[in-house]
């Protein structure tokens, strides 16, 4: 198989690449903090494709 996929080398992989994986982490959250806060605005707050809305009949 190494034959194949030539010589393999110790390359770091996982140590650079950490803080743009943390900060992928960070801008998911705030993606997902602000829909929640859009979703509980007045405007959309009795949308029946709304998760939080509580009476689910259309």
């Amino acid at each position: 198989m190494s034959s194949i996929l030539g010589k393999k080398f110790p390359t770091p992989i996982a140590k650079p690449l950490g803080p743009f994986f943390a900060a992928g982490l960070v801008i998911l959250y705030g993606i997902n903090s602000f829909g929640n806060v859009l979703m509980n605005t007045e405007e959309f707050k009795n949308d029946p494709r709304n998760p939080n809305l509580k009476n689910n009949k259309h």
